[in-house]
């Protein structure tokens, strides 16, 4: 008994790796994400061309080649990452870049007479952008970034390519010391449901925390 509880508590171990690299790669893809999509809506052509090359490329190659290019390609330039900041890096680019996507339609969705008021009102495009559009455009982001980031934390089990002790790298660990493959693989199963359980009821508060005050106001 005392054998498989070992066996679990490095199991855990490896599962707050994987909290890491989900927060860590929820963060770096939310600020991708922001700045490719209103990118995409810019009117200075290099940003939206730059923008748009982002998205297309990273949406278009595979993660597990990404993963690659950060741990072992980067080095041979001159730039040496850790697994884990690989790890990060490529999650982090690819979510960003489906998340860019999410972004734009989100503020191309809101209402024309949203814009026509800003420009009543004399605001900015960058004043606009922050005071009345973003606000409204990010609880409308909300349940797909939501999707995006339990789409991330499953994607995290790629990092054990890289020999980063994720929980799924631990599951092989014990997998391999026992002979068993229930235990472990049954283990980590469940804990990725509850992450993402965790995930899914903190992106609904914060949806209903937003929501607040914008009722009827989006077209």
């Amino acid at each position: 008994m005392d054998i498989w509880l070992g066996y679990l508590r490095l199991i855990l171990d490896g599962a707050l790796i994987t909290v890491q690299l989900t927060i860590y790669g929820c963060a770096f893809a939310l600020v991708m994400a922001f700045l490719a999509g209103l990118g995409r809506t810019s009117t200075i052509a290099p940003v939206k061309w730059m923008s748009v090359a982002y998205i297309e490329f990273f949406r278009g190659t595979s993660i597990f080649v990404q993963l690659f290019w950060a741990y072992y390609v980067l080095p041979l330039m001159g730039l040496e990452l850790s697994p884990m900041q690989a790890g990060v890096l490529a999650l982090g680019l690819n979510v960003g870049a489906y998340g860019a996507e999410v972004v734009r339609s989100a503020v191309q969705a809101i209402g024309r007479e949203q814009r026509e008021a800003c420009v009543a009102l004399n605001l900015t495009r960058t004043q606009s952008l922050r005071h009345v559009i973003l606000p409204q455009a990010v609880v409308v982001m909300l349940p797909t970034f939501g999707n995006n980031a339990i789409e991330l934390l499953k994607a995290t089990a790629i990092v054990s390519l890289v020999s980063l002790a994720d929980m799924t790298f631990q599951a092989q660990v014990v997998r391999s010391q026992t002979g068993s493959t229930a235990f472990p693989f049954l283990t980590i199963l469940v804990l990725y449901f509850m992450m993402s359980g965790v995930i899914t009821l903190l992106v609904r508060a914060l949806e209903r925390r937003m929501s607040r005050g914008f009722e009827g106001t989006r077209a």
